[in-house]
């Protein structure tokens, strides 16, 4: 596969902006574990190689098992989940198909009872987010294979560092 844009040249203010939400997303109470379900289940319902293979790495890096990566995709079919993540593992599949589902209020009440009212925006801005950030790799065809775990944290300490100066 050819690239056709890389956005992160292109563009590197708006990748910046970018990694100093998902930083913010990181030291919130919803844990590094729960967020890389998340962006891995967009990332699959998606389409995005590139995001499955770098939240894939650093789940495995973070003491994700292989049993609960592989079966993600149909985590409603397994015991593998606690309430708690099959309530966002629900909320990210609403919400990443929001022109399809369009939030049925029996899905938010099902997953508030799991979330503040603060995590109830930040597991939304969560979805969000790894849903720009498939968009961008999926349209501009960003080629996977050349990440390795912690990457990402690397980069969004150096974007948070540029975005407070």
């Amino acid at each position: 596969m050819k690239p056709r844009i890389d956005s992160r040249r292109v563009n590197p203010k708006v990748r910046q902006q970018l990694l100093a939400i998902g930083a913010y997303l990181h030291r919130s109470s919803l844990g590094s574990r729960l967020l890389h379900l998340v962006e891995i289940r967009a990332s699959q319902i998606n389409g995005c190689a590139q995001c499955l293979d770098m939240h894939t790495q650093d789940a495995r890096a973070e003491g994700e098992s292989e049993q609960r990566l592989y079966t993600l995709a149909a985590w409603r079919e397994t015991p593998f989940f606690d309430d708690r993540e099959r309530a966002a593992l629900e909320w990210t599949e609403t919400v990443t198909l929001v022109a399809e589902t369009r939030v049925p209020d029996e899905v938010y009440d099902r997953v508030r009872q799991h979330f503040s009212e603060q995590e109830m925006i930040d597991l939304t801005l969560a979805v969000t987010q790894i849903n720009m950030w498939n968009r961008l790799n999926v349209a501009f065809r960003t080629v996977a294979g050349n990440y390795r775990a912690g990457m990402y944290k690397e980069w969004m300490t150096a974007a948070e560092g540029s975005t407070a100066a």
